[in-house]
């Protein structure tokens, strides 16, 4: 979640101004890199953040040059179709963003495992679907001229149900592994009643 704190930033100063907005994403998203870096947290971790820095490198070189343009008006629904297509971008090309976030928390004798790469292909496909769906329904209710509060419902269906699918998921397929990995206990056979009897 820390990922979308630039995100979040440039949503709040866009309201101001969306020039400002978009440097703020940017800085906020280079600090958070420069920060990361320091950790050595590995570059596979920091897909969604680099993806965020090219994002508002772009769109605030757009709104210095051209601070009337129509991007201004555009750039929620923008914004999460760049999302989306980070998430199906890195699946097309077989290394989910989600993957070395998860390389983090996980011992790396697991990395390699079907079961490891499965389960972070589809929480990236929840996410991917979740920026998916945002982007759809933004520019379907500015469309319609529908009410903001339509506009806040859509990011939190969005954003809440991978969310919420990252959190359960993964307890629940390691539970399912280690299920069918568990050895078979051999059933003792008895006996029909009275067939010990002399």
């Amino acid at each position: 979640m820390r990922g979308f704190i630039p995100w979040i930033v440039a949503g709040v100063v866009s309201a101001f101004d969306w020039r400002w907005g978009a440097i703020s994403g940017l800085v906020s998203g280079l600090l958070l890199l420069v920060q990361d870096r320091r950790r050595r947290v590995g570059l596979d971790a920091l897909i969604l953040e680099i993806s965020t820095i090219v994002y508002f490198a772009a769109v605030g070189a757009v709104a210095l040059a051209r601070p009337d343009s129509a991007l201004a008006d555009h750039t929620d629904v923008v914004s999460f179709a760049w999302l989306a297509a980070t998430a199906w971008g890195t699946l097309a090309i077989r290394r989910p963003f989600t993957l070395g976030i998860a390389k983090r928390q996980t011992p790396p004798e697991y990395w390699d495992m079907p079961e490891f790469i499965r389960v972070n292909n589809n929480i990236t496909i929840a996410w991917g679907a979740g920026f998916s769906f945002i982007g759809v329904s933004l520019a379907i209710l500015g469309a319609l001229d529908a009410p903001a509060w339509a506009g806040i419902a859509a990011h939190v269906a969005g954003l809440a149900a991978p969310a919420v699918f990252t959190k359960v998921y993964p307890a629940r397929a390691q539970a399912r592994l280690l299920a069918a990995q568990a050895p078979v206990t051999a059933v003792p056979q008895h006996s029909p009643e009275g067939a010990d009897a002399p």
